[in-house]
């Protein structure tokens, strides 16, 4: 039984999560492990091309989409979003993070694409949760963990947000969120399809990523997994089925939280990444992605997410090495529904750990934290 298998079964044991599928890949030496079972709805043994709902692993997918566009001359990164956005043309901001929704100034420049690239567009999630420019996005616009899925069109949606007032001015720090479904929107408009069909042409083909979407094909939905919440007492609670949310197409497919993939399908996308980009990416665009944009101080603001750490386009990109995980230069992200996938460009290493045991909040748990040291340091 190997170190991996070992470690995972401990936390199955423990009820951290019902099973786990985890795939380590140190320079194409590639371990893969699944344990445990889809939980109590499914005790069968976890197949290791079990589907999971990615939740916010699904960001890095995303940025990368709008990167191909910018490596085809449709986007540029200094251009305002509402060249293709025209709803977002006139943003407004509230006065300070704590004023209401009725004392607002203009945004002081547009919103442009790598403001929302690198998440400080203004609109999304910060330290306080409570702030009254969030509660609409809590309300309106928001895609979280499991479901359910929003019912607004990518239209709909658009013009809902262009209603919200930005937290802080374009550009001025990092709020979580709410830039990836705008991202998601904006390839739409600017590639003339649905995203959907966007990323399974310039990403899902080429990377043979063919278990990987916004929803499960009726043959596939044995491998989908249920995936839980879990309360206070342990008891772990069906909050979406293998027929439910993920079994049809989406009204609106969320670039910030609405694949369904497998770890291999995540694999390809990370040695892609690792490869500078191959038949997806341009090497600048990779380079780009996995550099921290963020300043110290937006970092130092961001920490209820990032934990210390920077901010790519779509990814966390370590900048310390306070934790036995971190490299500086390590990018990829977690998900709400209990999924992390991350490369390691200075050790060529792919990490992908997927559960559908919900996360209870943006804490980094011991089980996904003991992983990464695994995967760092066996």
């Amino acid at each position: 039984m190997s170190q991996l298998t070992t470690l995972l079964e401990k936390y199955v044991a423990e009820g951290a999560f019902p099973g786990a599928v985890a795939v380590v890949d140190r320079a194409g030496d590639v371990e893969t492990v699944a344990v445990g079972s889809a939980g109590p709805a499914d005790p069968a043994p976890l197949r290791a091309d079990a589907l999971f709902r990615l939740s916010s692993v699904t960001k890095p997918v995303t940025a990368a989409a709008v990167l191909a566009l910018v490596d085809d001359g449709v986007l540029t990164l200094d251009a305002p979003v509402a060249r293709w956005l025209p709803e977002l043309a006139s943003p407004v901001v509230v006065r300070t993070p704590a004023s209401g929704l009725d004392d607002l100034v203009p945004a002081a420049r547009p919103v442009t694409v790598e403001d929302v690239l690198s998440s400080r567009s203004g609109w999304g999630f910060g330290a306080d949760f409570a702030a009254p420019a969030v509660q609409p996005l809590f309300a309106d616009v928001a895609v979280y963990n499991g479901g359910p899925r929003p019912t607004a069109t990518p239209d709909e949606w658009a013009a809902g947000l262009a209603g919200i007032p930005l937290l802080r001015q374009p550009g001025e720090a990092f709020l979580y969120n709410a830039s990836s479904d705008l991202q998601g929107v904006l390839v739409a408009r600017a590639a003339g399809r649905s995203l959907p069909e966007f990323l399974a042409e310039r990403i899902f083909e080429p990377l043979g990523m063919a278990d990987t979407g916004f929803a499960v094909p009726a043959a596939d939905l044995h491998r989908l997994t249920p995936y839980y919440r879990g309360d206070a007492d342990g008891t772990l609670t069906v909050a979406d089925a293998p027929d439910g949310a993920w079994s049809t197409d989406p009204v609106f497919p969320s670039g910030a939280g609405g694949l369904v993939s497998t770890a291999a399908d995540w694999l390809a996308f990370g040695r892609m990444l690792l490869a500078g980009g191959g038949a997806v990416l341009s090497p600048e665009s990779v380079r780009l992605m996995t550099t921290n944009h963020l300043t110290a101080a937006q970092r130092a603001e961001g920490t209820v997410f990032l934990q210390g750490e920077g901010w790519g386009y779509g990814g966390a990109v370590d900048v310390t090495t306070t934790e036995p995980w971190n490299v500086p230069g390590r990018y990829g992200w977690v998900g709400g529904t209990g999924t992390a996938a991350h490369i390691v460009p200075a050790t060529n290493t792919v990490t992908v750990l997927l559960t559908a045991r919900g996360l209870s909040g943006p804490a980094f748990p011991s089980w996904m934290r003991d992983f990464w040291t695994y995967a760092a340091t066996a």
